[in-house]
Formats: C-alpha cells, sequence, structure tokens
C-alpha cells in the first residue's frame, strides 16, 4: 500500500480510499465485510461513508452505511488503525422533496448530526468530517464556527467538504483563517479521467471542475479526493453505457488514449484511470466503489502501475 498526507500536519491515509455507500443496502453485510477485511489486509487504512448512504435504495433510511461500519469496527477491533471519514449536510428532509430539502450545516444540525455518526460508527472521533454540500441558508460563519466546535471538543480531527465550488473552498478557507479556526483540508468532487462536456451538470454533485483544480493546484496542502473515479464501471462494461454528461468527442479521444495505455503497460483501463489519478500533479486520493473483493483486488493492483512520462502526455492532451 502507497500512503500520502492529509495536508502538511495531516493524518497518513492509503493511497485508495474504500467507499462504502452502498454497503448495508444493495451490498450486503457479508460482502462488505469481505471488501472491507481485504482492503485493510491490503494496508488500506482510508474508509468513507455519510450519514446519508444509502437513504435512496428500497426501504433505507439513510444510516446502514455508518451502522454497518460500526458493528465490523466493533468486531474488528481496528479504529485506531483508520482514517475515517462521514459527512453531513445532505440528509433528506422526511417528508419533503430531496435535493431542495436537506438537514444543512447549522450549527445544531451540525452537533446533531456529528452525535448521530459518532454513535452508529462506535467511536468517540471522526478523523475527517465533511460538509457534504454547500448551505445557502446558513451563514458561513455560522457552519465554520460550528466545525470549529467539533475540532475544540475532540470529535473531529479535521474538516473536508464535498460538491462544493473552487469559489466556495476559497471562502470557507479565507473565514476560517481570519478567525482563527481550522479549514477545510480536504475536498470530495465527482472527477474521473474523462471529461464532462462543458456545462454538463450533475445534480446536486459536483465534479472537479478546471476552476477547482487550478484552486487545488495552488495550494498544494489541500487533497482531492475523487469519487466516481472509474464512473460506475462505464469504462469496462458494455452494460453500463457512459453517462450523457461525458458524450462528446474529447471523450472519444480520451478513450482512445487510455485504451492505447492500458495495451502497453498490460494492465486494465481502470487501473491506469487510477494510476492517473493517483500521480495526478493534484494530491488526489481515488474513493474506490466496489461490489466485490474481485473489484477490489483489480483497483489495489492500480498502485503497482507506474505511468511514464509520455503516457501521461497522451492522456493529459487527448482531445
Amino acid at each position: 500500500m502507497r500512503f500520502r498526507s492529509l495536508g502538511p500536519d495531516g493524518r497518513s491515509a492509503s493511497a485508495l480510499c474504500l467507499g462504502t455507500m452502498t454497503f448495508g443496502t444493495t451490498i450486503d453485510e457479508r460482502t462488505a465485510t469481505a471488501i472491507l477485511d481485504r482492503f485493510t489486509e491490503a494496508g488500506g487504512t482510508f474508509i468513507d461513508t455519510s450519514n446519508n448512504y444509502a437513504f435512496w435504495a428500497t426501504g433505507a433510511n439513510g444510516y446502514e452505511s455508518e451502522e454497518l461500519l460500526g458493528r465490523w469496527l466493533a468486531r474488528r477491533g481496528n479504529r485506531d488503525d483508520l482514517v475515517l471519514a462521514t459527512k453531513a449536510g445532505a440528509r433528506p428532509v422526511p417528508g419533503l422533496p430531496f435535493p431542495e430539502h436537506v438537514e444543512g450545516l447549522s450549527a445544531r444540525a451540525l452537533r446533531e448530526a456529528a452525535e448521530g455518526s459518532l454513535r452508529r460508527l462506535g467511536t468517540d472521533r471522526l478523523d475527517l468530517y465533511y460538509a457534504h454540500v454547500t448551505d445557502p441558508a446558513t451563514p458561513l460563519e455560522e457552519t465554520m464556527g460550528a466545525f470549529a466546535g467539533l475540532v475544540a471538543d475532540g470529535k473531529v480531527a479535521a474538516l473536508g467538504c464535498s460538491n462544493h465550488r473552487a469559489a466556495d473552498l476559497a471562502a470557507a478557507n479565507d473565514l476560517a483563517a481570519e478567525r482563527g479556526w481550522p479549514g477545510y483540508r480536504c475536498v470530495q468532487q465527482r472527477h474521473s479521467y474523462l471529461r464532462p462536456r462543458p456545462g454538463a451538470g450533475f445534480g446536486i454533485q459536483r465534479h472537479a471542475d478546471e476552476a477547482l483544480l487550478s484552486h487545488l493546484a495552488a495550494r498544494p496542502a489541500l487533497t482531492l479526493l475523487a469519487y466516481s473515479p472509474l464512473l460506475g464501471g462505464s469504462y469496462c462494461r458494455p452494460d453500463r453505457p457512459l453517462p450523457e454528461q461525458y458524450g462528446w468527442p474529447a471523450a472519444r479521444a480520451q478513450l482512445a488514449a487510455l485504451a492505447e495505455v492500458a495495451e502497453e503497460t498490460g494492465a486494465t483501463v481502470n487501473q491506469v484511470v487510477l494510476a492517473w489519478l493517483i500521480g495526478h500533479p493534484v494530491p488526489t486520493v481515488p474513493v474506490l466503489g466496489v461490489g466485490s473483493v474481485a473489484q477490489l483486488d483489480e483497483s489495489l493492483a492500480a498502485l503497482d502501475l507506474v505511468l511514464d512520462e509520455e503516457q501521461r502526455r497522451r492522456l493529459d492532451t487527448a482531445a
């Protein structure tokens, strides 16, 4: 396993993060347990969840992922070996339409969400706590002040944000610096090798656009967590067509370059995508969404793949 620090004074975390969004819902507990065990056996330490995963699954309430992780942690007794991340702010409000109505990032919502996550996970601290979405209805000072309070109380070690624009990230960190509060050191965003067509939207989700990548490139102390790095299997599975946001000529050129590099290296296309992300000049940790130990093993093998300068150049300039 390879590792990277989450900021200059942050904890060291595995260079791949295991996402557990569907654990306890579409992925049953036995399979999820096997994946978690294999990930940690391979040296993985970074695990990601949320307080709303996966509320959209049939019969789910959104606490399933955290609850399953809590049971696994209790059985394995390995909490201190892990970097555990969860999120708040995007849990739906019962009886109201989503995503127009979510719990938000008020001081009360964040305190209650943190206490709930700590209880379900069976831990006394969260290593990384994300603002899952922006909350225009709550003053930024209230949100960042509440996060600072959770850090001061020892309930949270480090802060991150997800689905935020570069301007949102900058405003939050500028305010935190003014007040002497901890700021966001990680941003988790939809990001893969393929670029979506200009102007493409993803609803409540945000992708790592050029503005965000430029912001992070100028601030190497910040880390990008890339979610949906393999586009749900679209790179390699005929039954998983590319999302329509990627349907433009540049994507076809990128796919051709990707196939070429995969053939040269003897790696799978998925492994080339992950290697490209891990080796990006912007410090990047892919968040893996896998449904089996075999899929996880394929992703873990990407850690041994190092793309040379010429291969990266071809991948970067394909358009």
